[in-house]
């Protein structure tokens, strides 16, 4: 027995503001505010404010450190990830080495085509003048 057809859309349209999700970034005197206000709560009121705010603890103690040690300027935000190790005329200069050195084997592999195309046509001459 066959199943009933459906009348719902299997289709699946997404939302595109839930698509693309990005982190937030926070302003050195949002970070300040918040410590503040932090700071200024009473027993079990640290909580209420993490989740007003939709913060983690975790957060709150990264700015508090980077406060001690850094001052306020620790708190600016800074680029995710280590620093490279390599600046951009650098990284260029690697490229376009790596691409001189692929360009200089294709080269090899041309000439040496090159040379067993000669020698081919120069047996082949050789062949012909021992018939003749």
């Amino acid at each position: 027995m066959p199943k009933p057809a459906t009348t719902a859309d299997p289709k699946v349209e997404p939302t595109p503001a839930l698509e693309k999700r990005s982190r937030r970034t926070f302003t050195t005197e949002y970070k300040l505010s918040i410590m503040q206000q932090a700071n200024a709560c009473q027993q079990g009121e640290l909580g209420e404010l993490l989740r007003r705010e939709k913060l983690y603890s975790n957060q709150l103690q990264q700015w508090r450190r980077e406060l001690a040690e850094l001052g306020v300027d620790g708190l600016k935000k800074s680029a995710p990830g280590p620093a490279p190790k390599k600046t951009a005329e650098q990284r260029r200069i690697e490229q376009l080495e790596k691409e001189n050195e692929r360009l200089r084997k294709q080269i090899e592999v041309k000439d040496g085509c090159l040379l067993l195309q000669k020698k081919a046509l120069a047996l082949l001459h050789a062949f012909e003048e021992n018939k003749s």
